[in-house]
């Protein structure tokens, strides 16, 4: 049964290496986003040396790796799950002799791996050719950071998929998933560091899974987080990561009594 899920995993990353076409398109359109945001940075810094604990070249660096791990954690897990409950071949999958929420990973694992081999490298190595990005000089740094973004992966693939269980009970989460898009890129750090918030929304957001996806592992690959504060932020993904689980099983055994069939 092992095997089966890892061959799940290289199926779609050759079904990702068919369209990688537009995968090269997305280097330069993330290379422009990180462009805009490090002149927007740029002229908010003007003369400060620092604002809110981040140095202009943390800064830098902040939203170039913010933005390559979006590109390796980033996946449509949610609409895939809610188009196949729309359709029905949620029913067909549920007969099969294997789990489905496993199954959803794997394939959300598989593109991951084709977005982070030919995505986020690529596109990290031309940002520092572009922008003064800081790249640490630790390798227990760079260990940790591969390790917490592997974690930003299952935390936010765990969000979609709750995003998409949703469609069993109110038959079309188009909306949801939108908002649930949306609340990833702004409180998890990628548009605006956690730090930049009022004292109170920080210490709200501080409850919520959304700095684990973004905001920790750039702190630490940046080196705003470092010795025992860096492995507590690995501490903190991990329990999300089995936090999570809770509501997903719970959600998965009250829509598999729910299942109906839209359209016939």
């Amino acid at each position: 049964m092992t095997s089966a899920y890892l061959e799940l995993i290289r199926i779609r990353f050759l079904m990702m290496l068919a369209y990688r076409v537009n995968y090269y398109s997305g280097i330069l359109v993330y290379a422009i986003n990180i462009g805009a945001y490090y002149f927007t940075w740029k002229a908010i810094y003007g003369n400060a040396e620092t604002l809110a604990g981040f140095t202009a070249g943390q800064m830098t660096t902040y939203v170039a790796v913010s933005w390559m791990a979006r590109a390796f954690y980033f996946n449509n897990l949610d609409r895939e799950i809610a188009n196949e409950i729309r359709d029905g071949s949620v029913a067909v999958q549920m007969t099969r002799p294997y789990n489905y929420l496993l199954v959803k990973m794997m394939q959300g694992f598989g593109e991951g791996i084709f977005r982070l081999a030919l995505f986020m490298v690529p596109g990290m190595i031309l940002a520092c050719l572009i922008f003064p990005v800081q790249l640490p000089t630790d390798p227990v740094r760079w260990a940790l950071f591969f390790v917490m973004i592997w974690f930003s992966f299952l935390i936010n693939s765990q969000l979609n998929i709750l995003t998409g269980l949703f469609a069993f009970f109110v038959e079309n989460n188009e909306g949801m998933m939108r908002m649930k898009r949306v609340a990833v890129d702004l409180l998890s750090g990628v548009i605006v560091p956690m730090a930049f918030f009022p004292r109170w929304f920080e210490s709200v957001l501080q409850w919520t899974p959304f700095p684990a996806i973004t905001y920790l592992p750039s702190s630490v690959f940046t080196g705003r987080m470092s010795g025992a504060e860096a492995w507590q932020a690995l501490l903190v993904q991990a329990v999300w990561f089995a936090v999570l689980i809770v509501p997903i099983l719970a959600m998965w055994r009250a829509s598999r009594r729910r299942l109906f069939v839209q359209g016939g």
